[in-house]
């Protein structure tokens, strides 16, 4: 850790506070931030029916944007549907925050892209073909490893707008939304990059394993109305509802912003990372505890400067009872917390999820508005939380955000993003 960093980021220079300047992204219930916001505040779930190879037809998240906006046919076709969406989240980042890639040095730029898994939906896609074909493989794609080699998402991006500085993914299971803007702040501030594109993506819906797997292991939800077959904290939940999806920012430092005079959406105040080190899938409250206070400590707050906690809340069973344990106890005292999830409307979009939730209730710092839960009809006993906001939206000023995302194998992150005063 560096400790240099650590306590209340306006007592930095300009040179080591990183702000929020862009935002792209794409969600099953919005392709823009000001759609996804209205849409998050109207309760309406970008949910539905589609047919999944070999499971017939389930409830699932997916997105609707325009593939070509951004790139040619030809380079979607040699591509991935998680480029595509990163490509997507990255361009419309970029036409956000007002930044021209052309008249920048594209060596000094980064690009930080958090995933949950990638190479599932090509080779599953291989093998059918190949299962279609008597299994002869010269029907296996020449493009298949580039498909799937592990970069590939911010490799990509990196292709589109032909920037040359480091281009990479992070594998952080379902906190890698998360961890990608947390790793983005920390290469700014190392002087590895001037500014930088982090974020996560996940593209999937788009393989048969990952529902297999959810429902083998009784954590996949179902619902006849899909838009109600995740349920996060309510007494009758019976699992996730899988989605896709990205979401992008632009981060720089202040003084960056401030010579440009860039639109400022928050600031990354604190954050904290560690792992559980216990099991597999079951998260450890504990822990969690520990991952929130580190990072209100790091960002020299309190426990009641916290005005909103974004939980991770997936909809199962165990896990929703695990993290409600750990925000009840770091916020049970707490007078101005309010706290909200936002999976009951969009899914679990894995490696995006993060992000993306971040995303739903950044603009809470301009209308001072916070979103409700989704799809809670009868709370559970276990998930009772002072400052949770059943339906919403609710008013509330709102100055910091703490975002929860956790993920398999024990991962766990907290990022708190505060709102820039103006001076």
């Amino acid at each position: 850790m560096n400790k240099m960093i650590q306590g209340n980021t306006k007592n930095l220079s300009d040179d080591l506070r990183i702000v929020i300047t862009g935002v792209g992204l794409a969600a099953p219930n919005g392709n823009n931030l000001s759609e996804f916001r209205r849409n998050m505040l109207e309760g309406i779930s970008g949910l539905d029916m589609m047919e999944v190879r070999h499971m017939g037809q389930l409830a699932a998240g997916n997105c609707s944007f325009d593939e070509q906006k951004y790139q040619s046919r030809k380079m979607r076709k040699r591509g991935t549907r998680a480029g595509a969406i990163g490509i997507y989240c990255a361009n419309e980042a970029l036409v956000d925050s007002g930044i021209d890639i052309n008249e920048e040095d594209r060596d000094n730029v980064g690009i930080y892209v958090g995933i949950t898994e990638h190479g599932n939906v090509e080779t599953e896609n291989e093998i059918h073909e190949l299962y279609q074909n008597e299994l002869n493989t010269d029907y296996w794609s020449h493009h298949h490893n580039p498909r799937t080699v592990s970069n590939a998402p911010a490799g990509e991006i990196s292709l589109n707008l032909r920037i040359t500085g480091p281009a990479y993914t992070v594998g952080a299971a379902c906190a890698a939304g998360n961890i990608g803007l947390i790793h983005g702040a920390q290469m700014i501030r190392a002087g590895e990059v001037s500014w930088c594109l982090a974020g996560g993506i996940s593209e999937s819906t788009h393989t048969f394993g990952i529902f297999a797997a959810f429902k083998a292991q009784g954590a996949l939800g179902s619902h006849a109305d899909p838009t109600l077959a995740t349920r996060p904290l309510d007494k009758n939940r019976n699992g996730i509802a899988v989605s896709e999806g990205g979401c992008l920012y632009v981060l720089e430092t202040l003084a960056r912003a401030k010579a440009r005079g860039a639109k400022v959406y928050g600031e990354i105040a604190g954050y904290h990372v560690n792992s559980d080190a216990t099991d597999f899938v079951l998260p450890n409250n504990d822990r969690q505890v520990e991952c929130m206070h580190k990072a209100i400590k790091r960002a020299g707050l309190s426990v009641e400067d916290i005005d909103l906690v974004s939980m991770h809340a997936t909809g199962t069973s165990l896990g929703d009872i695990q993290e409600c344990k750990a925000v009840r106890e770091v916020f049970d005292k707490s007078e101005n917390t309010l706290i909200n999830a936002s999976k009951g409307f969009i899914g679990h979009c894995m490696g995006a999820a993060g992000a993306l939730e971040l995303a739903g209730n950044l603009p809470s710092f301009e209308d001072n508005m916070v979103h409700g839960c989704r799809n809670i009809e009868e709370l559970d006993p276990e998930c009772e939380i002072k400052g949770l906001v059943l339906k919403g939206p609710v008013n509330k000023e709102v100055k910091t955000i703490l975002n929860n995302s956790f993920g398999m194998l024990g991962i766990n992150s907290a990022l708190i993003i505060s709102k820039m005063e103006k001076e």
